[in-house]
């Protein structure tokens, strides 16, 4: 199917050759009979005694059968052979339908009726089944780094790791680019021996691997399902493992979890917050709220923090509900755009002094045009590439640099000024905070608190920004006292609950026009008014 001829059918030669075939075969015959009765008429000449007759016609029949026997039993050897290569061919076709390739692993489409095997075997033995689904973290990270082939010499080592660890008895499958699934029989009253070879599947998995030349260090995550629990079939155990490993990755990753109907629950209520995200973005119910920025010098406002917020019948949704489902599922791309859309119409009106400073996630920046798209929403809403500032956080340069140099270089070419936030809560190191040309640092809220471990680090970020000449904000302000003290080591801005909560479109717009911030009355953008009535 889809090769351009049919496999399943035997090459055969033209008309014209079989009848040359047979013309040969049957004038070989005849010339056997012929000269062979001759031959054998002297032969028993020779002794039988005179007087005695030979019946020829009997003499030829006798040729004739020798000749039909001989031919036979070449033909009998032919077919043998060619059934023999048939059945090896047969042999190595189910293999190769029924196997990965690359580890020798059952595939996932024979996993299914081999699963399902396993689990009758189970029910007849009183024993039961668990399913687990391995999954190798950041396995990506790898092919990108170095080439498919170091991939495949790693998936490899790994798929013979898992092997060795399964009990006998168990089925062993590849089921994604990297990921493996195990089924193994335990007895109900003993979960913990499948708990056990979950652990050593993960202590295992996670020391350095040499391939090709390399060190290479991965983790691995598993989610479990158990047949006496709620999984009464291969296909529910297929899908409850699959719930388990999500739950695995989202709480941390490199370690194991058990499938429950609270998990279950917890997919559905995610599904139904995926569905309305969706229709919410191009509704345009996600909006920008705004979160003050001051001069800790003066005490002026200087700019806002560009926040987002879910406006609902219900009431606003803050980003702790909606982000994790808008960051796993990918929506955090067109979120983010909507929402930055909308701040700069709202905001290209306000006091050319006031500046826009927008965070964008690891998840965005691995987006080649995401540049792109930043610069054409500015453009769109002509508002000025000077006032923006972009901001992106330590552990977004740890996973594609060169891509977030480049993305970051083409806004700063723009006049967009670049940020990185968070700063001291992440890996990053002093080359990278040269490598972006970065215009400021964001303290970490996590060292903005009066602790003795806490000033110290305020302190050092102070001294750093110094040393590389570039001015600091500090976030999650709420006391004057941090703010005088953050201050006095140097830092130019801060924000906080100290000097307001974020603010919506209007209620920021009233703001501003108390304060004689407006250049002019905001004109009516429909999308924009409707979204934050």
């Amino acid at each position: 199917m889809g090769s351009g001829h049919d496999d399943g059918a035997e090459a055969k030669p033209p008309p014209s050759r079989d009848v040359w075939v047979v013309a040969i075969i049957v004038a070989a015959i005849v010339l056997f009979v012929g000269i062979g009765s001759a031959v054998l008429a002297k032969a028993l000449d020779a002794y039988v005694p005179a007087g005695a007759t030979i019946n020829r016609g009997l003499m030829i029949a006798l040729l004739l059968n020798l000749a039909l026997i001989l031919l036979g039993w070449r033909r009998h050897r032919a077919l043998n052979t060619e059934g023999a290569a048939r059945t090896t061919a047969e042999g190595r076709a189910h293999h190769l339908a029924a196997r990965d390739p690359l580890t020798g692993l059952l595939n996932r489409r024979s996993l299914a009726e081999a699963g399902a095997t396993l689990l009758v075997g189970a029910r007849r033995r009183h024993k039961a089944m668990a399913l687990m689904l391995i999954d190798l973290d950041h396995f990506k990270a790898i092919n990108d780094r170095h080439d498919h082939a170091t991939g495949d010499a790693l998936l490899h080592r790994v798929a013979a790791e898992i092997t060795r660890i399964m009990p006998a008895g168990a089925v062993l499958a590849r089921v994604g680019s990297d990921a493996f699934a195990c089924g193994v029989l335990f007895d109900p009253g003993h979960p913990d021996t499948v708990e056990r070879i979950a652990e050593r599947t993960i202590s295992k998995l996670a020391q350095p691997f040499k391939c090709e030349g390399l060190v290479l260090a991965i983790s691995a995550s598993v989610g479990m399902a158990r047949s006496d629990d709620g999984c009464a079939s291969f296909e529910a155990l297929m899908r409850g493992a699959d719930t388990a490993l999500r739950a695995a990755k989202h709480t941390g990753r490199n370690r194991y979890a058990w499938f429950n109907q609270a998990m279950e629950r917890e997919e559905a209520t995610l599904a139904t917050l995926e569905a309305s995200l969706r229709s919410a973005i191009p509704k345009q119910e996600i909006v920008p709220y705004f979160e003050q920025q001051i001069d800790l010098a003066t005490g002026g406002l200087c700019g806002f923090e560009v926040l987002a917020r879910w406006q609902t019948p219900d009431g606003v949704v803050t980003p702790a509900v909606f982000m994790p489902t808008a960051e796993r599922t990918g929506l955090i791309g067109d979120l983010s755009l909507s929402v930055m859309r909308q701040a700069f119409v709202a905001a290209r009106d306000w006091d050319s002094g006031l500046t826009l400073s927008i965070t964008l996630s690891p998840r965005q920046l691995s987006d080649a045009w995401l540049a792109q798209k930043i610069i054409k929403a500015l453009t769109e809403a002509s508002f000025p590439p000077g006032r923006l500032e972009v901001g992106v956080t330590e552990a977004a340069l740890l996973d594609t640099l060169p891509l977030v140099q480049s993305i970051l270089a083409s806004l700063k070419n723009q006049g967009v000024g670049l940020v990185l936030g968070d700063f001291g809560g992440g890996f990053a190191s002093l080359a990278h905070l040269r490598a972006a040309a970065f215009d400021r640092i964001k303290l970490s809220r996590t060292f903005v608190t009066a602790t003795p471990d806490n000033a110290v680090m305020a302190n050092a970020v102070a001294r750093l920004g110094e040393c590389f000449n570039l001015p600091i904000t500090a976030i999650g302000i709420e006391t004057a006292e941090t703010a005088e003290r953050l201050r006095a080591l140097g830092y130019t801005r801060g924000q906080g609950s100290l000097y307001a909560q974020p603010a919506s479109i209007t209620n920021t717009r009233r703001l501003l026009a108390q304060r004689g911030l407006l250049r002019q009355p905001g004109p009516a953008i429909a999308g924009v008014n409707r979204a934050v009535r």
